[in-house]
C-alpha cells in the first residue's frame, strides 16, 4: 500500500498533500527508526554535501560533490577523516602542507565545517513528501518512531525545530556525536533508540536509511533494514533536478543506488518514505510467519 501519488517527491517541499493510508496489521512490529537527511527531510541529502566541499576549499583543497557524498552516513568527524584517506585528496593535502593529514587536521576541518553547517542546515529542513503522513500512520497503528543522524547535536538543534514546525517530530532523536561508543556503522545510535523507546525486541524494529553505513547500523543492531534510493544521498537529485530529469536518467541512477543498498544487505529498497507502508506490512506478515531479520 503506497501513498497515492503520481510524483512522490516533486510536490512543494513543505506541503504534504497525500492521503494518510488506512489502518493496517503491523503486529508484531514495535518501532521504525529513521535517518534524517535524505530520509525524512532534505530530498537528495543536499545539506551536508556542499558544505564539505566549501569547508575543504577554505584549506585550498578541492573535492568533488561525488567525493563528498562517498562516506555519507558516518558522523561528520568520521566523514572528514574518511575523505582525507582518499588518495587524490591526501595528495593535495601533502602538496599544500608538506605532510600527510592527521587527526589534528581532521579537527581543524571539522571546526571550520561546523559553523557553516549550522548556518545552512535550516535551509534543508523541508520534509520529503509523504513523511508527515507516514509518521501519523505509524502512530495510528501503534508503532513508535525513533531517529538518528550523522549530524552532531549542535546541527540537529538547528534542524529539529524547523522540521517539527513542518510536521516531522520523532519520539526520540540521537545525534552522531553524543554516544561514547561512537556512531555509524556501529549499532549504537539505533540501540540507543531501542532503550529510550522501551522496545522489547530489536527484531521488531525497522531501520530506514539512504546510506550504506545507515543500513549497516541497522543490520548490526539486529533490525530489519529498508534502503531509500531516489530520495537520498546515492541519487542526489534536488527536487527541481528530479522534476526535470529524463525518466531514463532517473531510472538508471535509481538502479545503481538500489544495487548498492541491496549489496549492503538491505532487506528491502524503495524509492522514498512514501513507499514504506506496503514494505512494513510485508515485514509484519513475514514476522507473523516466523521469519526474522537475521
Amino acid at each position: 500500500m503506497n501513498f497515492p501519488t503520481t510524483n512522490p517527491v516533486a510536490a512543494a517541499p513543505h506541503t504534504d498533500t497525500l492521503a494518510t493510508p488506512t489502518a493496517a496489521n503491523l503486529s508484531p512490529l514495535q518501532a521504525v527508526i529513521f535517518d534524517w537527511a535524505g530520509t525524512l527531510v532534505d530530498f537528495g541529502s543536499l545539506a551536508p554535501t556542499q558544505i564539505f566541499v566549501e569547508a575543504f576549499a577554505t584549506f585550498g583543497i578541492t573535492i568533488t560533490l561525488a567525493q563528498a557524498r562517498g562516506p555519507m552516513g558516518l558522523s561528520k568527524w568520521d566523514h572528514i577523516h574518511q575523505l582525507l584517506q582518499d588518495e587524490t585528496i591526501a595528495a593535495q593535502w601533502q602538496k599544500a602542507f608538506g605532510k600527510a593529514p592527521t587527526d589534528a587536521d581532521v579537527d581543524a576541518i571539522y571546526a571550520r565545517f561546523m559553523p557553516m553547517q549550522i548556518a545552512k542546515v535550516g535551509e534543508f529542513s523541508a520534509p520529503i513528501t509523504g513523511a508527515v503522513q507516514l509518521l501519523q500512520w505509524l502512530r495510528a497503528n501503534g508503532l513508535k518512531v525513533g531517529s538518528c543522524s550523522g549530524y552532531p547535536r549542535e546541527v540537529l538543534n538547528q534542524l529539529l525545530p524547523q522540521a517539527e514546525a513542518a510536521g516531522i517530530q520523532p519520539d526520540h532523536v540521537v545525534a552522531g556525536d553524543e554516544l561514547q561508543a561512537g556512531g555509524r556503522p556501529g549499532p549504537f545510535m539505533a540501540l540507543a533508540n531501542v532503550l529510550a523507546l522501551g522496545i522489547g525486541d530489536v527484531r521488531a524494529c525497522v531501520k530506514v536509511d539512504d546510506t550504506v553505513p545507515g543500513i549497516d547500523e541497522g543490520l548490526r543492531a539486529g533490525m530489519w533494514t529498508v534502503g531509500l534510493s531516489l530520495s537520498g544521498n546515492e541519487v542526489g537529485y534536488s527536487v527541481d533536478e528530479y522534476a526535470n530529469a529524463p525518466k531514463d536518467e532517473v531510472d538508471a541512477r535509481v538502479a545503481v543506488a538500489e544495487a548498492k543498498l541491496k549489496k549492503a544487505g538491505a532487506h528491502y529498497v524503495v524509492r522514498s518514505v512514501a513507499d514504506l507502508p506496503a514494505v512494513l506490512e510485508q515485514i509484519a506478515a513475514d514476522m507473523r510467519a516466523g521469519k526474522m531479520p537475521g
